[in-house]
This record gives C-alpha cells, sequence and structure tokens, in this order.
C-alpha cells in the first residue's frame, strides 16, 4: 500500500479528527473511504456525460432514432406479456380497455 503525505488546512483537520473519533476509526481509513468515494463519484458523472452525449448524438441521427423506436415497438408486447404474466393473467387474457373492467382489479 503507498503512503501519501497530505497537508490539511487547520479547520479540515479537526472536522476530520472529530469524524474518524465519532467513528471509532482511525483518521486514515477515513480518509481512504473519503478518497474512495469520491474517485467512484467522479467515474459515475463522467460514465453519465459520456452517455448523454453519446445519447443526444445518437438521437440527433433521424436514421438512428427510427430504428431504436421500432426496436421499442417491437418490444411493446413482450413488455405487455411480462406485465400480464405478473397480474396474474394469461397473455392471451388480457383485459379490453373498452370492457370497462380496471386494470388493477
Amino acid at each position: 500500500m503507498g503512503a501519501l503525505s497530505l497537508r490539511l488546512p487547520d479547520d479540515l483537520e479537526q472536522r476530520l479528527n472529530r469524524e474518524a473519533e465519532l467513528a471509532g476509526r482511525p483518521r486514515s481509513e477515513v480518509i481512504r473511504d473519503a478518497v474512495t468515494q469520491f474517485i467512484a463519484q467522479r467515474e459515475r458523472e463522467r460514465f453519465m456525460a459520456e452517455y448523454v452525449a453519446e445519447a443526444k448524438a445518437g438521437y440527433s441521427d433521424p436514421a438512428l432514432r427510427g430504428e431504436a423506436l421500432e426496436i421499442a415497438e417491437e418490444a411493446l408486447p413482450l413488455d405487455n406479456e411480462a406485465l400480464d404474466r405478473a397480474e396474474g393473467r394469461k397473455p392471451d387474457e388480457a383485459t379490453d380497455p373498452d370492457s370497462g373492467e380496471t386494470w388493477w382489479r
């Protein structure tokens, strides 16, 4: 395990000491956890930014947007079948929306 020397402002060091005391853990362990959480958060933020950028780029392309809609439409019957099964109906016994019967029973 590598070692790191770190200078902290006095107020931050006091807060760190207090947190370590309250948690009953060494300061170095509290710092390791904080750095781990910080890096994980930054990685998630970068991933989501890349994901959003890719989605924006993809959906600005009409051909790709059309393909995505086709795939979604193909999946809709499967989603409906899964919902029917979850509600205890066989897929061919789905509630007719014009029947007046409530879907939530």
